[in-house]
């Protein structure tokens, strides 16, 4: 069984004098992620976030900030360009736009390519690759600058690749339930005090959101083998709380492969499991606004199996 896991993200601030992105009522939403190909399971709220756990990853909203991550066959581009649409480009500040290549890139109904040609239609910016067209890469495009880098906050992305071991083999098992997930995530401890809603999708898949104050967490596993994908994405410092949560959850689920992606921030030293960095870029985006990406690779060898067609 095959599902692309691999995700497609957009962040979208607005200006100050914009309306609130909360203002939107859950319907307005249900729409949005509707052109993406997604669905809204469920949503949790606080003082300042609220946050849509979707049939494709997650939504995440503040006053003047939209987080928007899907995967499968989402079409997430619609979804942006509807967005801008409804508050006015005058009122964009700041638009990036993530695609990581995908396991069978022919299934996607566009590519990279040409979604930010249909986005330069609206807003200018720049677009980049980083690592090589036959290989491992991420697409990147922001919007030029921003009139509020104070808002690009520290984000970190840690998308690991091919995970193994005793916690990805219960992934695969047909007892799971949610409860042992968040046991094995130890979500209490990696995001305490965090408020989290979670779904276990059939027959396999997990997804969860957690929200603090204007903090945020979001973790997707897809365990399929041949093709199983995990990423944690997050705005609090991973080595926050006496605990290297990103080093805690590469020790759990053993990735072959794993990458980095920090706006303004940097992966923590990774010890276990044994691995090698085989490639690093860090690009400018705007005023003091950088982006880090990192691709990891276990030194121990991989036992492979024949897949059959």
């Amino acid at each position: 069984m095959f599902f692309e896991g691999t995700e497609k993200k957009f962040e979208l601030i607005a200006q100050p004098t914009s309306c609130s992105f909360r203002s939107f009522d859950q319907m307005f939403w249900k729409d949005i992620v509707a052109l993406a190909k997604a669905e809204i399971i469920s949503v949790i709220s606080n003082e300042q976030c609220d946050a849509y756990l979707l049939s494709e990853s997650s939504l995440f909203v503040w006053d003047k900030r939209v987080v928007v991550i899907t995967c499968g066959l989402s079409t997430l581009i619609d979804s942006l360009l509807a967005l801008i649409d409804r508050i006015g480009v005058v009122n964009v500040s700041f638009v990036c736009y993530q695609r990581k290549n995908e396991y069978l890139a022919h299934l996607q109904a566009s590519t990279f390519v040409d979604d930010i040609a249909r986005l330069r239609q609206v807003v200018p910016g720049n677009a980049c690759r980083i690592g090589h067209l036959d290989s491992h890469h991420h697409f990147i495009f922001t919007t030029d600058g921003c009139s509020r880098p104070e808002l690009i906050e520290p984000t970190s992305e840690l998308l690991m690749y091919h995970i193994s071991g005793e916690f990805a083999q219960y992934l695969l098992s047909q007892n799971q339930s949610k409860e042992q997930i968040i046991h094995w995530l130890q979500l209490d401890i990696f995001f305490p005090g965090f408020l989290y809603d979670c779904h276990l999708f059939s027959p396999l898949g997990f997804s969860v959101n957690g929200i603090k104050g204007d903090r945020y967490f979001t973790i997707h596993i897809t365990p399929q083998e041949q093709s199983s994908y995990v990423s944690v994405e997050t705005n609090i410092d991973l080595t926050c709380n006496h605990s290297d949560i990103a080093a805690n959850y590469l020790a759990m689920l053993k990735p072959i492969s794993w990458d980095f992606i920090g706006f303004n921030c940097t992966l923590p030293l990774v010890t276990t499991p044994d691995n090698i960095c085989l490639a690093h870029c860090t690009y400018a985006i705007g005023r003091d606004t950088h982006v880090n990406v990192s691709h990891f690779q276990q030194v121990s060898s991989e036992c492979l199996s024949p897949e059959i067609l």
